[in-house]
């Protein structure tokens, strides 16, 4: 072989491994990122909760932090490479100051608002350690080229966000099961060193490319193939932001719109965030054939999708979530693929990147911050989905030739007025049919979809046939809802007050949750999960017989303030509640007047519950209630042994712990019982299923668990108790727990809900 073909053969060699190398360097990265986010949301849950608005806020920081990455990415590759190396080097060891990653260590303000110290905890915890990581895929691109590799730089981006789902998924799958906390830190820190020495040999490979000027703009070319290129026009930019900002929201709308509307499960923030980031994946491959398909048809998923997102789905949630899902992902890959179709120059690949990063951050801004407080529901959502109408490519299924028919500007005038007059059949639809569903509203509602498919290709036209679709199929009605003062809106949540069609009953709902309810002809009877022969209902029936006249007794969650309905004379009540929001509703507006009839004079602490109630002096009350779900989310930080040791702290010794478990997707009682083996408590289970003819007076079966330091007590609380059955329970029956799956308790070092998942509820 001669020394040419040698030489050839070696320099393919080095491509190869430099191809290989800054992949596995792009992909280490990215891992890094998503592994980080849910893992540093895990250690502030004790001091933040679980509500839904608290990732929506860890959210925004990190799109913030990972636009500060982009911005310093793109002003570092200007520079020569050596200088690129030397400051990225540098970079990563300021922030290597950081690690062990953790959450930094300042007091929550009592009277401040979650909406902006919230990110603030965020920021000071893990900063500089995302910016310096975010940097890594725009700048490793820009580093590949510069190293001499020629090819197209924009497929080692799919190749980042598949390295980014990877990350999101290994934590709630195999990280958080299998590690605590501490482990997990020292995990993220070993990685991080990888990382550092990934970087270190990828800083090699472009040290030796020069420092000339021409090498910095070239991208890979040679200086004669160097093309000149012109600046990037204003308008463009606007663009990418614009075809980013939009799909970056609407995962977060998505997210909330399916916690508040379809289901609150936990961990479903994993879905839309995950296939958000596939949508990079299959926008920015080098092969086309998915991502054009999707694109076509987007416009035609969002006309159905959009017309179905007010739709009450009842026990076919899941069919809401699937279309609420598919309508992300459509949208996100068609419009990252318009962004992919309209990249400039890889030489100019940083402030690409940096544009669709400052669009990531407006999208999160509009979601986490402005939409809680601008609207007292998820409206976002729908806006998102009618703005992404006009920025959707416009491809069409069918063309009948009415351009040539009626001309250009003739079919776009033609196009709105039939898209116009959709809008006039929605808002008669809406006010005819409001949110029942008929054979004729159907029929109406697939009038306005047909005209949508003949209008698509006309970006005005379609966004006004796209916010029919919505508006005659249940928009119209939640409109009306919310116009009329029902709904209301916090950082904890989106509440709903509904009356049914007699006005005898009236219910608080915190998304699917139903949170509380009232007989407004029997306005102190405690009805729903707090019936006379609840395990709260019972407890709290006999505290006088229990512990005496002045019994004292704490609430933890105020709901609608049910409760207060049974306090007696003499007792000293107070409540803990962290949302004011729900303190408004319960007492300062008399929506529901529980408090008001039964225990005006209530104590009301403000926070969290945890907070607060350390607050307390030791040893104060007699009976102690967590009631503090929201919707089916599981509050960890309420059920770890730290939670535990306050609320024992809180109660006398011979006190009575009672632990609300009711849930439609988790079986809690294992937690209980592990806790109970493990710190000393005395448990028993109750299971109250009320029949027919309570159920039809608002009665809600029910599952409380009760727990006290001393077996006395309870032994006088609960009577006999029964041997639980496996197979079912005994209703109306105190019961013994079953012996804990394990001997490891929650901790807020460590806790997984995924071993207490129950598929038989999901699929029941």
């Amino acid at each position: 072989m001669d020394a040419e073909s040698t030489t050839g053969v070696t320099q393919a060699k080095d491509r190869i491994g430099g191809r290989a190398l800054f992949v596995i360097t792009i992909l280490t990265g990215s891992f890094l990122l998503f592994l980080v986010q849910p893992m540093i949301a895990r250690m502030a849950l004790p001091k933040l909760g679980g509500a839904p608005a608290v990732w929506n806020s860890a959210m925004l920081v990190y799109q913030a932090l990972l636009l500060a990455g982009y911005a310093y990415a793109h002003r570092l590759s200007r520079t020569t490479p050596q200088r690129q190396a030397i400051v990225h080097i540098g970079v990563l060891l300021v922030a290597a100051l950081w690690l062990p990653i953790g959450l930094a260590s300042f007091a929550i303000p009592a009277d401040g608002s979650p909406i902006f110290w919230v990110p603030w905890l965020l920021f000071a915890s893990i900063g500089p350690l995302f910016f310096a990581v975010a940097a890594q895929a725009p700048l490793m691109q820009r580093w590949f080229g510069l190293a001499g590799n020629k090819g197209e730089p924009y497929a080692l981006y799919a190749a980042s966000n598949l390295g980014s789902f990877g990350g999101l998924i290994a934590y709630p799958i195999l990280v958080e099961p299998a590690m605590p906390i501490a482990g997990q830190t020292w995990l993220w820190s070993g990685l991080y060193l990888l990382l550092f020495l990934l970087v270190l040999v990828c800083a090699r490979a472009i040290w030796r490319s020069g420092d000339t000027a021409a090498d910095v703009k070239s991208f890979g070319y040679s200086q004669a193939e160097t093309p000149s290129l012109p600046p990037i026009a204003w308008r463009q930019r606007l663009y990418w932001i614009a075809l980013a900002a939009v799909p970056s929201g609407l995962m977060l709308s998505t997210t909330s719109h399916m916690t508040t509307d379809l289901m609150a499960m936990p961990l479903i923030w994993v879905i839309p965030l995950g296939l958000y980031l596939l949508s990079f994946s299959v926008a920015f491959a080098d092969n086309r054939l998915l991502a054009d398909i999707i694109s076509r048809i987007a416009p035609t998923v969002l006309l159905i999708g959009g017309a179905m997102i007010f739709v009450i789905w009842g026990k076919a949630a899941y069919v809401g979530a699937g279309v609420s899902i598919a309508l992300l992902f459509v949208i996100a890959v068609a419009l990252h693929s318009e962004m992919y179709r309209t990249r400039p120059d890889p030489a100019q690949l940083t402030e690409f990147y940096l544009m669709m990063s400052v669009g990531g951050v407006i999208g999160g801004f509009f979601c986490a911050i402005v939409a809680p407080l601008l609207f007292n529901w998820t409206w976002e959502h729908p806006i998102l989905l009618i703005v992404a109408a006009a920025l959707l490519p416009q491809f069409r299924l069918f063309d009948l030739g009415e351009e040539e028919t009626f001309g250009k500007r003739g079919w776009t005038l033609a196009a709105l007025i039939l898209a116009l007059g959709a809008l006039g059949l929605a808002a008669y639809v809406g006010m005819t049919f409001g949110s029942e569903g008929s054979r004729m509203k159907t029929a109406l509602v697939a009038i306005i979809l047909i005209i949508g498919t003949f209008v698509t290709g006309r970006r005005l036209a379609l966004m006004v046939v796209v916010a029919a679709g919505m508006i005659a199929n249940g928009g119209w009605s939640n409109i009306e809802l919310s116009a009329s003062g029902a709904r209301m809106r916090s950082y904890f949540g989106t509440y709903t007050i509904s009356q049914d069609n007699t006005a005898q009953v009236r219910w608080l709902s915190h998304g699917t949750t139903m949170h509380g309810m009232q007989l407004l002809n029997e306005p102190t009877l405690p009805i729903s999960y707090y019936g006379a022969n609840s395990g709260i209902g019972i407890a709290s029936r006999r505290a006088e017989e229990l512990f005496g006249p002045g019994a004292k007794v704490g609430i933890v969650g105020l709901g609608t303030g049910t409760l207060a309905c049974y306090k007696k004379p003499g007792q000293i009540w107070d409540f803990f509640e962290i949302d004011p929001l729900v303190v408004e509703i319960a007492r300062e507006r008399r929506i529901f007047s529980f408090l008001e009839k039964c225990a005006p004079d209530a104590g009301m602490h403000v926070g969290d519950a945890r907070l607060t109630l350390a607050e307390q002096p030791k040893g104060k009350f007699d009976l102690l209630a967590i009631d503090a779900f929201s919707s089916d989310s599981i509050p960890l930080h309420l059920l770890t042994k730290e939670a535990f040791a306050v609320y024992r702290r809180a109660l006398k010794p011979d006190g009575i712990l009672l632990v609300h478990i009711s849930n439609r997707y988790f079986d809690l009682d294992p937690v209980i019982a592990a806790e109970a083996k493990a710190g000393g408590w005395t448990a028993a289970l109750r299971f109250d299923s009320p029949p027919e003819m309570l159920t039809n007076k608002g009665m809600r079966a029910s599952q409380w668990v009760a727990m006290s330091p001393d077996p006395a007590r309870l032994a006088q609380l609960t009577g006999r108790v029964y041997d639980k059955r496996p197979a079912y329970y005994y209703p109306d029956r105190w019961i013994r727990l079953e012996p804990p799956r394990s001997d490891n308790r929650w901790t807020d070092d460590y806790a997984s809900v995924l071993p207490y998942l129950s598929f038989w509820k999901i699929l029941r």
